[in-house]
C-alpha cells in the first residue's frame, strides 16, 4: 500500500479528510438546488451508493433558501451525509443574507478565480472566509484552470517572460494554479481560518497536467488535497481518464478525497461516479467497499450465453445482498469471489479467491466445481447452479463474518 503524503486533518461533519484518514469519496448533484425535494432525493441516492460527502450548487437566492430544507429532509430520512455548498461569484452575499444556509452546510467551496478582481475580489474573498470562520465550517479552495485569476496570470506571465530561463506555457499554467491555491490559503489563514479547516484542489482536464500540478502542489504544502479530473467526459472516456490520473497520484500517496466527474449518459444514474471512485480505491487496496468479483471475460470457449447469464445472476445477487451484509457482517467487504467460465483457468482462479465457481464453457458438461478457501467444496450440476452457488455464498458469509 502506498505511503500517504502527510496532510493536516480536516473535519467535515463526521468525516475526516487528510491526516492519514482513509481517502474520502465525494460526488455532486445535478438537480436544481431550488427544488429541495429533488435535490434531497438525489443526495440520498448518492449517499446510499457510498458517497461520503455530497456537493450541491448554491448559485442564487432560491438555492440558498432551499439548503436548510434539503438538510431537514435528509435528516428526517436518516441520511447524515455532510453537504458541501458550491459557490461562485456571489457566495459571500448568499452566506451573509441566508444564515440558515450557511449553518446547514458542512463545508463551503470557493474558486478564487470567480470572485472578481482587485479590491473587489479581496473584499468578496474575505467576506466569504469570515463567514466560514463565524460558523466554524471547512472550506475547499478549488482552483480550476478554466477560471484563473486574470491579474495573477498576467503578473506571473510577465515575471516568467523576464526570467533568464522562462518556463513553457504548460508549466506556467501549473505554477499559476499552485500559486493561486497557496496564496488564497495563506490569505484565508490570515483571516482566521485554521489550516485544519482548509482543503485545496487544482483541477485540470488533462491527465498529465493533473498529475503534474498535484505533484507540484503536494511538494509545497501539507494542506489536505481533493483530487479530481475536471470535465472528465462521458462513459468509458471519462472513467478511463479519471482512473489513469487519480491512480498515479494515489499510488504516490497524494490525495485525501476524490471525485470522478463523469458526464452521465442520458437516463444514467448519477451514482455511477460514486461506484467508479470506490472501485478505483478498492482496486488499489486503499479502501474496501464491496466483495471483489474476479470474472472471466469470456472467449471462444464460452460462446453460449450460459456463462454470461450465470455470471450476471451471481453479480446481481452480490450487489443486492451487500447493503444487508455490510450492516450485519463487519468485514464482508474484504471477501473475494471468483466467477470463471471454463476449465482452463477456472479451477485455479477459483482456488485463489475466498469462494469461487468454475462455470461450464461451451461444449462442457453443465457442472461447476465450487471452491471455498482454496478447497473444493462441491460440484454443482443441472439447471439451478446459480441459485445453489448463492446459497453457498450466503452460508460462507454467515460462518466467516457472522
Amino acid at each position: 500500500m502506498p505511503e500517504r503524503h502527510p496532510t493536516v486533518p480536516v473535519k467535515v461533519g463526521d468525516v475526516t479528510i487528510g491526516g492519514g484518514a482513509p481517502v474520502v469519496v465525494q460526488s455532486m448533484t445535478n438537480t436544481d438546488t431550488a427544488d429541495a425535494a429533488a435535490t434531497a432525493a438525489q443526495v440520498a441516492e448518492l449517499a446510499r451508493a457510498g458517497s461520503e460527502l455530497v456537493r450541491i450548487t448554491v448559485n442564487n437566492e432560491a438555492a440558498a433558501r432551499a439548503v436548510p430544507f434539503i438538510r431537514e429532509r435528509l435528516d428526517a430520512e436518516g441520511v447524515t451525509v455532510p453537504l458541501v455548498g458550491d459557490f461562485h461569484f456571489n457566495g459571500h452575499r448568499l452566506l451573509e443574507k441566508y444564515p440558515e444556509c450557511a449553518q446547514a452546510l458542512a463545508k463551503y467551496r470557493i474558486n478564487p478565480g470567480n470572485v472578481g478582481s482587485g479590491e473587489t475580489r479581496d473584499r468578496a474573498f474575505a467576506a466569504f472566509i469570515e463567514k466560514a470562520v463565524e460558523y466554524g465550517k471547512a472550506v475547499r479552495i478549488g482552483v480550476n484552470w478554466g477560471s484563473l485569476d486574470k491579474q495573477l496570470v498576467a503578473r506571473m506571465m510577465d515575471e516568467n517572460a523576464r526570467a533568464e530561463e522562462p518556463l513553457d506555457s504548460g508549466s506556467m499554467i501549473r505554477e499559476i494554479m499552485v500559486a493561486s491555491a497557496l496564496e488564497s490559503a495563506a490569505r484565508a489563514e490570515s483571516l482566521g481560518l485554521g489550516r485544519n479547516r482548509i482543503v485545496l484542489s487544482c483541477k485540470m482536464s488533462g491527465v498529465q497536467d493533473l498529475i503534474a500540478v498535484y505533484q507540484l502542489l503536494a511538494g509545497r504544502t501539507d494542506h489536505a488535497l481533493h483530487l479530481g479530473l475536471t470535465e472528465a467526459g462521458m462513459g468509458s472516456k471519462g472513467i478511463v481518464a479519471s482512473t489513469a490520473a487519480l491512480a498515479v497520484l494515489l499510488q504516490q500517496g497524494i490525495g485525501d478525497t476524490i471525485r470522478v466527474s463523469l458526464t452521465p449518459q442520458p437516463g444514467e444514474a448519477r451514482t455511477t461516479e460514486v461506484k467508479v471512485a470506490q472501485q478505483i480505491l478498492q482496486s488499489m487496496e486503499l479502501r474496501e467497499f464491496t466483495p471483489q468479483v474476479i470474472a472471466c471475460p469470456g472467449c471462444g470457449r464460452t460462446t453460449s450465453t450460459y456463462f454470461q447469464e450465470l455470471a450476471r445472476d451471481i453479480q446481481t445477487f452480490l450487489d443486492e445482498r451487500m447493503p444487508r451484509w455490510r450492516a450485519q457482517y463487519p468485514g464482508v467487504e474484504r471477501m473475494s469471489v471468483a466467477v470463471m467460465g471454463c476449465v482452463v483457468n477456472g479451477p485455479g482462479e477459483s482456488r485463489h479467491a475466498d469462494i469461487g465457481i468454475s462455470l461450464p464453457g461451451s461444449g462442457e458438461q453443465p457442472s461447476a466445481p465450487v471452491y471455498v478457501d482454496g478447497e473444493k467444496k462441491v460440484t454443482l450440476k443441472g439447471e439451478g447452479i446459480a441459485e445453489a452457488f448463492q446459497e453457498i455464498v450466503e452460508e460462507y458469509v454467515r460462518e466467516r463474518f457472522g
